[in-house]
């Protein structure tokens, strides 16, 4: 029998934390809840879960240092749950490296459709760069770097580079269309979909990120196109 997928969620609010856990149970999945963050952190290596659910509002240690310190150990998917709407706490909570962002109140079957999203874009395991000799599947290939979209890998100056999901296929999806330049409106439809229309600085946010860990090449680069967008720039 398949193992079945652990989910953590943090929330102070036990109501919403039941009833959370109520329907990801109905979907088969293990759930264990806690309180707070200093118990989040505790808790975490303990469980191993495949993908927590964070609240932003919680006593003592908030969700954005709970985040930064799962991020500094594990690249294990975040969803942040919040009241809050503005662009700048969601941006916020995507710099720090959440791959996903709810607003309370939420519909229950949302939160379970992406949920299962999310895992579903991390239940590929990377494969090591010393099997990557073949390349199967969909990758674009450049000097010192191979982004693989089948098995969530990418390979850079020889290394594997761990990414979260939506860095990696905005990463692709630029690379797949060399020197053709994107707005920012159309990489959101592309990557994120319909509900993340008008929050461009989501785009930005991830632009800094992959830059952080590819750097520019001498034959290609990730490069701004002022007042327009982003493109992946390869050089003659």
């Amino acid at each position: 029998m398949a193992e079945k997928q652990r989910i953590l969620i943090v929330d102070d609010d036990s109501n919403i934390a039941e009833l959370i856990s109520l329907y990801l149970l109905k979907e088969c999945y293990e759930t264990e809840i806690v309180g707070d963050g200093e118990e989040a952190l505790r808790v975490f290596p303990e469980f191993r879960p495949h993908l927590v659910l964070l609240d932003l509002m919680l006593p003592g240690m908030d969700g954005y240092q709970v985040c930064r310190e799962m991020r500094s150990s594990s690249q294990v998917p975040i969803i942040m749950l919040s009241a809050k709407g503005e662009v700048f706490d969601k941006v916020l909570g995507l710099e720090l490296g959440a791959d996903d962002y709810m607003i309370k109140p939420f519909d229950s079957k949302e939160l379970v459709a992406r949920v299962k999203a999310v895992l579903r874009r991390y239940q590929t395991t990377p494969v090591p760069a010393a099997l990557h000799t073949d390349h199967q599947g969909d990758y674009v290939e450049y000097p010192d770097l191979i982004v693989n979209l089948t098995n969530y890998s990418v390979i850079y100056m020889g290394h594997s580079i761990e990414m979260p999901p939506k860095e990696l296929e905005l990463l692709y999806f630029l690379a797949s269309s060399p020197n053709q330049v994107f707005t920012r409106e159309q990489l959101l439809d592309h990557i994120w979909g319909y509900e993340y229309i008008g929050d461009t600085r989501t785009v930005d946010v991830h632009i800094k990120r992959l830059r952080e860990k590819i750097k520019d090449h001498t034959g290609w680069a990730l490069t701004t196109v002022w007042g327009i967008g982003y493109k992946f720039e390869v050089k003659r």
